[in-house]
């Protein structure tokens, strides 16, 4: 049986639970693939803290250099994270033809094109399942099960941390910010938790997602990006009122002549699949012109779930190695075109759900109307609460389809009259009309 030295370099969370699965399941792996993967090195600045790990002396280090260097070493996993020496790391390793697995979605979205290239020149491969979705082998999904179809729409929950503190808002009745702590004290999020709660982290799984569906890489600046920081429980509540859950929602869809791409909450029906997705569970819903629909669920990120993706990476680039493959699908499906064609973000076309705090006047509301209609926004129906003891009138309005320039200019118009006493507040309903989801 042939053997593969694995050269790890990190050995926080996930590069422990990498190293827990390949110990507790080594002989299972080795028995389906013919390939034994052996842990040859481990690089770390600490490498005295017990991890709760038995790991054979001279295998930790501090020198992540000497690791990829070792002739021992056939494949180096990159889990330290960040795009500063992550990214050297990663250079360093496929400058000498040896394939790196990562689950590092910040590197790859911000550095992928030039990385593939160079993987591509060297003839190895990157191997990224890890990056998107923890143990839900979305990805894998994509360059083989759905290889021969076009992706004409993902629709993504991809951060279960903004879903944990939705999911607690909604069944709790709980604020934001006590949600948030909770979620902190748990593990769920960092501290500051600005790359979770402002969508950071669901666009860089998102332009990944959105690269190798489309053939190239896309930029981060292609994707729209807004969180769930200081969201209302009476946003929760409303939505709930009307039929709908929020949701920190990934949204890439095939246009004719575009790719459109956001990250932003948005009201989602509750009878909607991706609706009842709940807690810190991730789920993706893609369609090919082929296959039509697909889902793809389970735990996001975590120890073990993130390490199971990593070890079918690492069997992945195992299986290339020994066959002398050269440059995986992987790479070449990320670098099928040079450039994409995006929708400006002020031409998308969406529906709103839209909160209005309005002064107790007659006509206050056929103002608002008013303007609404001057910028092509039709109304597909209004709810107007019963009034505040500060003399606040609340409604709510959900509209039909109009371009996002034309909202962004009508609320403008709106804060600006003088019957509006309070910044409105907007969201995009998604509905998912004839898209599976």
């Amino acid at each position: 049986m042939r053997e593969i030295g694995v050269g790890i370099l990190g050995f926080g969370t996930v590069g422990a639970g990498v190293v827990e699965g390949l110990l507790q399941n080594g002989e299972l792996i080795a028995g389906r693939c013919g390939i034994r993967p052996v842990v040859k090195r481990i690089a770390d600045l600490d490498i005295v803290s017990d991890r709760g790990l038995a790991i054979p002396a001279g295998v930790l280090t501090t020198d992540a250099a000497a690791v990829i260097a070792d002739e021992e070493v056939d494949i180096v996993v990159e889990l330290v994270g960040g795009t500063t020496i992550a990214k050297q790391f990663t250079e360093q390793a496929l400058a000498m033809g040896k394939p790196v697995v990562t689950a590092n979605k910040a590197l790859l979205a911000d550095h992928g094109a030039e990385l593939y290239a160079l993987a591509d020149e060297r003839d190895t491969g990157i191997y990224y399942e890890a990056a998107v979705g923890g143990g839900i082998p979305v990805l894998r999904a994509q360059r083989e099960g759905l290889i021969g179809n076009r992706i004409e729409h993902i629709f993504g929950i991809l951060n279960g941390t903004c879903n944990y503190i939705l999911t607690r808002m909604e069944l709790e009745g709980l604020p934001f910010d006590e949600v948030l702590a909770d979620a902190q004290a748990l593990g769920y999020a960092e501290t500051p938790p600005d790359l979770d709660i402002d969508g950071i982290d669901t666009a860089h799984k998102a332009v990944l997602l959105a690269s190798m569906a489309y053939g190239a890489p896309v930029p981060m600046e292609a994707c729209p990006t807004s969180g769930i920081r200081g969201l209302s429980k009476e946003d929760i509540l409303n939505a709930d009122e009307l039929g709908y859950r929020i949701k920190l929602l990934a949204i890439i869809k095939q246009l004719d002549d575009a790719v459109e791409l956001s990250v932003e909450a948005a009201l989602v029906p509750k009878s909607a699949m991706i609706g009842s997705v709940n807690d810190s569970f991730n789920a993706v819903f893609m369609k090919g012109d082929i296959v039509d629909d697909t889902m793809y669920y389970g735990r996001g990120a975590g120890r073990l779930p993130t390490g199971s993706a990593v070890i079918s990476d690492i069997m992945e680039a195992a299986a290339d190695v020994i066959q002398e493959a050269g440059t995986p699908t992987g790479i070449t499906m990320m670098r099928e075109r040079e450039v994409l064609s995006y929708l400006p973000a002020d031409e998308v076309r969406k529906r709103c759900y839209l909160r209005l705090s309005l002064a107790d006047e007659p006509g206050a509301m056929a103002q608002v109307m008013h303007v609404l209609g001057e910028h092509s926004i039709n109304v597909a129906s209004v709810v107007q609460k019963e009034q505040h003891s500060d003399g606040l009138v609340p409604v709510v309005v959900l509209t039909e389809q109009a371009r996002e320039r034309d909202f962004c200019e009508a609320m403008k118009r709106i804060v600006g009259l003088s019957i509006c006493l309070a910044e409105p507040v907007r969201f995009r309903l998604e509905d998912f009309e004839d898209e599976g989801c």
